[in-house]
Formats: structure tokens, sequence, C-alpha cells
């Protein structure tokens, strides 16, 4: 059973990281991103690490991908 949740997690962070590079609008981009941390977090739990997966949520999650949205919101007001 947890050899199933370990697939199926792995097939989707590879499909939501595909989506996120073929994205046009930078802003799904960056959701979709932090759907792959998600992923990745989910993954350090089941592997019983959860001081990473809090790390990961924390950081690789949230703040980059906050960053990275208020950069994108920069962008568009220099345009």
């Amino acid at each position: 059973m947890i050899g199933f949740l370990i697939l199926c997690t792995f097939i989707g962070i590879i499909i939501i990281a595909f989506a996120s590079v073929t994205q046009k609008k930078l802003s799904n981009a960056i959701i979709l991103f932090m759907g792959v941390g998600l992923g990745s977090v989910i993954l350090f739990f089941i592997f019983k690490a959860p001081d990473v997966a809090l790390t990961e949520a924390v950081i690789g999650s949230g703040i980059s991908s906050l960053i990275f949205l208020i950069a994108l919101k920069h962008l568009k007001g220099k345009r």
C-alpha cells in the first residue's frame, strides 16, 4: 500500500513538473512549482523525515513561491 502511494506521488510530481515547465503564464508555472514542492513534502513524510518535510513546506514551497509571485508582480508593474 505504501509502495503504491509512493509511486503515485512520484508520477504526480513528474506530471506537475512537466506542466510547470510548459505553462505560458508565469503565475501558473509558479503555482505548479508549489505543487512539486508539496509532492516532495508528502514523500518526505512517507520516508519518515518530518523535519525535512517541514523545512521543504515552509521554505521550498512557501517562501520561495511567495518571493517568485512578488517578483512577478513587480515585473508586471514595470511593463
